[in-house]
C-alpha cells in the first residue's frame, strides 16, 4: 500500500501569534507539510516559484490590490490559494475566487476546519467560510479595495497601454464606461494616471 505525499504548504506573513498557531496547526498534521513560513507579501511570488507548494495560505491584509491574487494565480497556477481575512462577507469571498483564490475562510475559524480547507484546495475544490446565522453585521474585512471583474479587465488592458477607444472594442462597451471603469481602478489602486500605474505594475 502507498503512501500518499503530504501537501506542502507555504505560509504568508501574518500577525505573530496567528503565523504561530499556523504553523503549529500545520505541523500537527501529517498530511502537510511545511515548506515556507512569514513570506512577506514582496517576496510571495519568488517563494511560490522556488518551492511549488500545492497550497499557499495568504493573509488578505497584507495583498496590495485584488490583482495581487491574479498574478500569482498565473505565475503560480499549480498552487492553491487559501485567503485568511477578518471578517469576510459573501460578497468579499466571491470577488477574491473571482481573482484566483481556492478558498476565502475568516482568521477565527476553528483549528479543525482551515485543516479541512488547506486539503480540500490542495484536491481542487472551493471552500467558503459559514456565515453566521444571526444575520449580524460584520464590519469589512481590512485590506484591499477589491476590483470588479471588469474594473480587472480594465485594468489589464491598461497595464498592456490600450487606449480608452481600444478598450471599448474590445469589451464591447461605450467610452465612458471604461473612463469610469479607470477611475475605479485608479482609486482603488491609489495611482492618478496611466504612467504611475504602469510604473506600480513595474514593481510587482
Amino acid at each position: 500500500m502507498s503512501l500518499r505525499a503530504p501537501v506542502t504548504v507555504v505560509l504568508s506573513q501574518f500577525e505573530d501569534i496567528i503565523g504561530l498557531g499556523l504553523r503549529v496547526l500545520i505541523d500537527g498534521d501529517p498530511g502537510l507539510e511545511l515548506v515556507a513560513h512569514n513570506v512577506p507579501h514582496s517576496e510571495l511570488a519568488a517563494v511560490l516559484l522556488r518551492h511549488a507548494p500545492r497550497v499557499a495560505v495568504l493573509n488578505f491584509g497584507s495583498l496590495v490590490s485584488a490583482t495581487d491574487l491574479r498574478a500569482l494565480r498565473r505565475s503560480c497556477p499549480d498552487t492553491r490559494l487559501l485567503v485568511l481575512a477578518n471578517h469576510p462577507g459573501p460578497n468579499e469571498c466571491r470577488q477574491l475566487l473571482s481573482f484566483g483564490a481556492d478558498a476565502c475562510l475568516a482568521k477565527h475559524t476553528e483549528a479543525r476546519d482551515v485543516l479541512h480547507a488547506i486539503h480540500l484546495a490542495s484536491r481542487g475544490l472551493q471552500v467558503l467560510p459559514a456565515m453566521d446565522g444571526g444575520g449580524e453585521e460584520r464590519a469589512p474585512a481590512p485590506g484591499p479595495d477589491l476590483l470588479t471583474p471588469r474594473e480587472a479587465d480594465v485594468l489589464t488592458l491598461l497595464q498592456r497601454g490600450r487606449s480608452n477607444a481600444e478598450i471599448a472594442l474590445e469589451l464591447s462597451v461605450g467610452i465612458e464606461t471604461v473612463r469610469t471603469h479607470a477611475r475605479r481602478v485608479y482609486r482603488k489602486l491609489g495611482v492618478r494616471t496611466r504612467r504611475e500605474l504602469r510604473s506600480a505594475s513595474g514593481r510587482t
